[in-house]
C-alpha cells in the first residue's frame, strides 16, 4: 500500500496520463491516499497499461513509476480483503490452480459415485436426480450470492459514498458492458504490448457475453420446467440450447484468445503471482464451455453419463471459487466504476454551484 501510496502521488503532480482513463481524474480529487482509496483506485484500472508506456518517470528511471503493475498487486490484495469468508480467500489464493483441480477431481467422483444409471438411452435426470441438482446448485448459488453481497457492501461502505442513484448506475454498467477503457473509440487499448490493439476488448466481450448467454439459457430452461412443465432434455433448435451453444461458443473462444493474449503480455506490466489465479479461472471456463457442449453433441451415447458427471463438477468447481477468483474483479470495477460516476456528477454539481 506505501509503494502505491508513492507512486499515485507522483501521478498526482505529473498529471500528463490525466486524459487516459477514469484512474486519474480519480486520484486527482484526492491529496492522500488511504487503503480504501487505493482499493477503488486499483479495481478502477483496467491493466491497459497505457500510461506506463506514456510515463517519462517509468523504470529505468530512479522514480520507478509503474502504474499498471502496482495497481494490480493492490487489486489482489483487495480481492482477499473483501472476500467472505476470509478463511477461503486465503487457501485458494495461494494455491489457486491446485485447489481449482483438486475441488474438480473431487467433484467428479462424488457425482460420479451417485450417478442412478449408465444406460446408454439414460436421460439427465435418470442419472443425477433433478431434486438432487436443484439442491446442490442452489445451495451453491446461495452461498456465492451472499459471498459476493457481503464483498460489495464491505467495499462500498469503506468508501464512504451513500447510496448510489440510477445516474450513477446507468454509466457504470454502461462502461462495463461497453467495455469502454478497452475499447477506446475503436483505438483498443496497449496490450499485450505497446502497440494498441482491440485483441482484449473483443475476447473480454466474448467471454463475457458468452457466460450471460449460459446464464440466460439456464434461467429460460428453469422457466420451462417449472412454469410449462417441460422436461429436459430439450429439441436442439429450443431457446435454451440455441442460447447455451451460442454462449458455449463464446466461453470457449473467449478464454482461449485471453490465455493467447496474456502469453504475450508484456511482463512489466503485470503482477506474475496473479498467474494462477488468472489460469484457474480461464481453464475453468472454457473446461465448462467444452464439457457442454460435448454434453449437448453426444447426449444420446454411452458416454453421457460420464460427460454429465464431468460437466456438472466443472460447473460447481467454476461457482465454488467465483467469490474467490478472477471473476470478483468484474462485481468490484462494476462498483467502482459507479463510485466513479457519482464522483463526477459531485463534481460537476460543485462547479455549477459555484463551491
Amino acid at each position: 500500500m506505501h509503494e502505491g501510496a508513492r507512486i499515485l502521488t507522483i501521478c498526482n503532480a505529473c498529471r500528463y496520463c490525466e486524459g487516459y482513463c477514469a484512474v486519474f481524474p480519480a486520484l486527482e480529487r484526492r491529496m492522500n491516499f488511504a487503503s480504501a482509496d487505493l482499493n477503488y483506485l486499483a479495481n478502477l484500472c483496467h491493466n491497459c497499461a497505457e500510461c506506463y508506456y506514456a510515463c517519462q518517470y517509468a523504470p529505468p528511471h530512479e522514480f520507478a513509476v509503474n502504474v499498471p503493475k502496482t495497481l494490480a498487486e493492490i487489486r489482489a490484495q483487495s480481492y482477499q480483503h473483501y472476500a467472505w469468508p476470509a478463511p477461503l480467500s486465503t487457501v485458494f489464493r495461494k494455491n489457486s490452480l491446485v485447489v481449482s483441480l483438486f475441488l474438480l477431481l473431487a467433484l467428479i467422483i462424488w457425482i460420479a459415485a451417485t450417478n442412478r444409471s449408465t444406460a446408454a438411452a439414460a436421460q439427465f435426470y435418470q442419472v443425477v436426480s433433478h431434486r438432487t441438482m436443484v439442491a446442490v446448485f442452489g445451495a451453491v448459488s446461495l452461498f456465492i450470492l451472499i459471498s459476493l453481497t457481503i464483498g460489495v457492501i464491505h467495499f462500498w461502505r469503506e468508501s464512504g459514498e451513500g447510496a448510489a442513484d440510477m445516474a450513477a448506475l446507468k454509466d457504470g454498467l454502461y462502461d462495463v458492458l461497453r467495455l469502454t477503457y478497452l475499447y477506446d473509440a475503436g483505438q483498443g487499448c496497449t496490450y499485450p504490448q505497446e502497440g494498441r490493439s482491440l485483441g482484449r476488448w473483443f475476447f473480454h466481450q466474448l467471454t463475457f457475453y458468452g457466460f450471460l448467454l449460459c446464464f440466460a439459457s439456464t434461467t429460460i430452461a428453469a422457466i420451462y420446467h417449472y412454469v410449462f412443465l417441460w422436461r429436459a432434455p430439450y429439441g436442439y433448435r429450443s431457446l435454451p440450447v440455441v442460447l447455451g451453444t451460442i454462449g458455449g461458443i463464446g466461453l470457449l473462444a473467449g478464454p482461449a484468445g485471453l490465455f493467447w493474449l496474456k502469453q504475450r503480455a508484456d511482463l512489466a506490466t503485470r503482477d506474475p503471482t496473479q498467474d494462477g489465479m488468472d489460469l484457474a479461472f480461464i481453464a475453468l471456463l472454457f473446461t465448462t464451455s467444452a464439457t457442454g457442449l460435448l454434453l449437448l453433441a453426444l447426449r444420446e451415447t454411452s458416454v453421457m453419463p460420464a460427460l454429465l458427471a464431468i460437466h456438472l463438477a466443472t460447473v460447481l468447481a467454476l461457482f465454488l471459487t467465483l467469490p474467490y477468483g478472477k471473476f470478483v474483479h468484474a462485481i468490484y470495477r462494476l462498483a467502482a466504476l459507479v463510485r466513479y460516476a457519482l464522483e463526477r456528477s459531485h463534481a460537476k454539481g460543485r462547479n455549477t454551484t459555484g463551491h
